[in-house]
């Protein structure tokens, strides 16, 4: 493993539910961080968490369904850090709608969040990354990137939409040593979006997201060479480091 610590990381979503918690476990690991989500106040409360650690964030308030506020967003965390060792796109929007009601202009947005904001993030740090030959990139996915949901109009398209991203930039990256994957949680996790959605059964056996964040640090240390264009499970790898004694 690539040691990762001052190396930066630039994270969506960030201000709540897993994103937080992968904020922390990075934090942990000593990296720094470019933070950005649209809920100010908490993404805020997150950054002095990670300073009061001893951690070195940048917070960036962000709409990730704006473009230009996405491409600003980009510019700031590149100008402020430099090329980021990984790049991880959690954010997201699940609004369970059929097709008889979901507006265009509220499937545009559950879509732009997921899927254009994850074009634009990894198109910024792109360059950084094939000059370097080095770099991971991670979308957040889950069982909605690989089967189809009642009333995810907008929700499983993205996520679709991210799985095939990854594929092509994994081909792509590859001769630069970019890894470029999805991973999904591999169980159930306990978070605001899943406390909207979830039925009650799976409710019942949730986990704290904090028990699968160390996956992430575990793949912001690979690259290429290790895994790359591949959908991988939180649950196991975190798993997996606890069994090898790095956790």
């Amino acid at each position: 493993m690539i040691d990762i610590k001052g190396k930066v990381a630039i994270l969506t979503g960030a201000a709540e539910g897993w994103g937080y918690e992968i904020a922390k476990a990075l934090a942990g690991a000593g990296m720094r961080l470019a933070l950005m989500d649209v809920q100010g106040e908490k993404l805020q409360r997150v950054a002095n968490e990670i300073k009061a650690m001893g951690g070195d964030c940048l917070p960036i308030v962000v709409d990730l369904a704006n473009a230009d506020a996405t491409q600003a967003a980009a510019e700031e965390a590149l100008a402020y850090y430099g090329t980021p060792r990984v790049f991880i796109h959690n954010a997201a929007l699940l609004k369970e709608v059929s097709m008889l009601d979901v507006s265009f202009e509220n499937w545009r947005r559950e879509m732009n969040i997921i899927i254009q904001a994850a074009f634009i993030l990894s198109k910024a740090v792109w360059p950084g990354m094939v000059e370097a030959k080095s770099g991971s990139i991670v979308f957040i996915s889950s069982g909605s990137g690989i089967k189809g949901f009642v009333k995810e109009t907008a929700y499983c398209p993205g996520k679709h939409s991210q799985e095939g991203l990854m594929k092509v930039l994994s081909m792509e990256g590859e001769p630069y040593n970019i890894a470029v994957n999805t991973i999904t949680p591999g169980i159930a996790i306990n978070t605001p979006m899943s406390a909207s959605h979830y039925p009650p059964e799976l409710q019942a056996r949730w986990v704290d997201p904090a028990l699968i964040s160390p996956a992430f640090v575990y793949r912001a240390g690979l690259d290429a060479k290790t895994t790359t264009g591949h959908r991988l499970d939180a649950w196991q790898l975190s798993e997996a480091m606890r069994v090898a004694g790095k956790l």
